[in-house]
C-alpha cells in the first residue's frame, strides 16, 4: 500500500512516515494542499492522509478529488474532534475521520478495514491458488506455510495480489514500491519479479509477463505453467 501523508507538522509527519514505514508502508510525504492535489494527478496512491493544510485545505482538496471522479480512499486525521466537521468531512467523501493524538494500531486497522472494504466479499484473506495474502498482518503463506519476503518483493507481490485476475504495467509497479524521493529502475521490478517467481515455484501460483502490458498473477494450470 502506497500512502500520501499530507502534514505541515514537520515533526509530527516524519514521526507518523516512519511508524508506517516500519510496517512496510511506502509513504510520501508534502505539506500543502495544492502540492498534493499536484501529486494525485501524477501519481497512484492507495491510502491518503489528510490534514488541517496550508495553500489549500483538507476538505478542498477532498471535494476536488471527489468532484473529478476519484475513488482514493482517505482517512481525515485532525486535531478537531468537532462532530459538526467530522460529520462533514463524511459527507464530502472521507472514508475515515481520527481524532489526533492517533494511535498507530488504531490507524493500521483502519486502514485494513478500508482496504478489505475494497475487495470482493470483504475478507480479511485474499487467494491465488494456495498462495494467500492476510491483510489484518500483511503477511503471505504458501499452503498455510508463511512465505517470508523483504520489502520490496512483499510490495509487488501484495500489488500483484490486490489486482488478481488484472495485469499490472511495470509503471505501476514501480509506484507501488518507490517513494518520490527514490530513484526508480525499471530493472529492479524485473529482478523483484525474477526472484518472486523463484520462491513461488512450490505454490500453484505463478507471475506471467504480458509483454507491452505488464505483469499478472495467475494460478498455474494443472500438469503445467
Amino acid at each position: 500500500m502506497k500512502i500520501l501523508l499530507v502534514e505541515d507538522n514537520l515533526e509530527l509527519a516524519q514521526s507518523l512516515a516512519g511508524l508506517l514505514r516500519q510496517h512496510a508502508f511506502v509513504v510520501d510525504h508534502v505539506d500543502r494542499g495544492d502540492a498534493a492535489d499536484q501529486l494525485l494527478s501524477q501519481s497512484h496512491y492507495d491510502l491518503l492522509l489528510d490534514l488541517n493544510l496550508p495553500q489549500l485545505s483538507g476538505k478542498a482538496l477532498l471535494r476536488r478529488l471527489r468532484e473529478r471522479g476519484d475513488s482514493l480512499p482517505v482517512i481525515v486525521l485532525t486535531a478537531s474532534d468537532s462532530l459538526d466537521q467530522k460529520v462533514l468531512c463524511l459527507e464530502i467523501g472521507a472514508d475515515d475521520y481520527l481524532v489526533k493524538p492517533v494511535e498507530v494500531r488504531e490507524l493500521l486497522a483502519r486502514m485494513q478495514a478500508i482496504a478489505r472494504r475494497q475487495m470482493p466479499g470483504r475478507e480479511n484473506h485474499v487467494r491465488c491458488g494456495n498462495l494467500q495474502l492476510d491483510l489484518r498482518t500483511r503477511l503471505f503463506s504458501v499452503a498455510g506455510e508463511e512465505l517470508a519476503l523483504p520489502p520490496r518483493e512483499r510490495s509487488v507481490l501484495e500489488a500483484l495480489m490486490l489486482h488478481n485476475g488484472s495485469a499490472l504495467p511495470k509503471q505501476r509497479l514501480m509506484d507501488v514500491i518507490y517513494g518520490m524521493d527514490e530513484e526508480a529502475s525499471a530493472d529492479a521490478v524485473d529482478l523483484y519479479v525474477h526472484r518472486l517467481r523463484k520462491k513461488l515455484q512450490a505454490s500453484d501460483t505463478t507471475i506471467m509477463t504480458l509483454r507491452g502490458v505488464g505483469y499478472l498473477l495467475k494460478q498455474k494450470l494443472a500438469g503445467g505453467d
